[in-house]
């Protein structure tokens, strides 16, 4: 699980700076290549560009993108209901949060561990299915 954060995080670390790099080149308006002050010639012909494929090139890199900070989203997001399902456990003095683990994939929560009393699993297990944006809920849970 934390490999896999690590690993959307760099993604995304990846992706923005390369987003600010090109913004940042776009907004100076600086080139990075000037024009030649009179014409170079060249010696036979051009090779023809195929628009097409150049096209087709890029909207699959545009894809494998978009797919990968849908990737990012979706495991930020799980991450967040991880830690707000945490924090609530914490604050609760009827729940012991250091003995339950918490893992969230797409919204369904899995909730596992050993707990003191029936009434401290049920408290978790509200705490969970209460949390904004959880969808399921998975008791793991065993009582003493």
């Amino acid at each position: 699980m934390i490999r896999a954060l690590l690993r959307t995080v760099l993604i995304v670390i990846v992706l923005v700076a390369v987003g600010a790099f090109l913004l940042g080149y776009r907004l100076n308006g600086t080139r990075v290549v000037r024009p030649a002050d009179r014409p170079v010639g060249t010696s036979g012909t051009l090779p023809k560009i195929d628009t097409g494929r150049a096209r087709d090139a890029g909207a699959a890199i545009g894809e494998k993108v978009a797919a990968g900070a849908n990737e990012a989203e979706r495991v930020l997001t799980d991450a967040g209901l991880t830690a707000k399902i945490k924090s609530k456990m914490a604050l609760d003095d009827t729940v012991k949060a250091r003995s339950i683990d918490v893992t969230t994939s797409s919204g369904v929560v899995t909730l596992t561990g050993t707990v003191d009393s029936e009434a401290e699993r049920l408290k978790a297990v509200q705490l969970a299915k209460e949390t904004q944006g959880v969808t399921s809920v998975t008791d793991r849970l065993r009582v003493r």
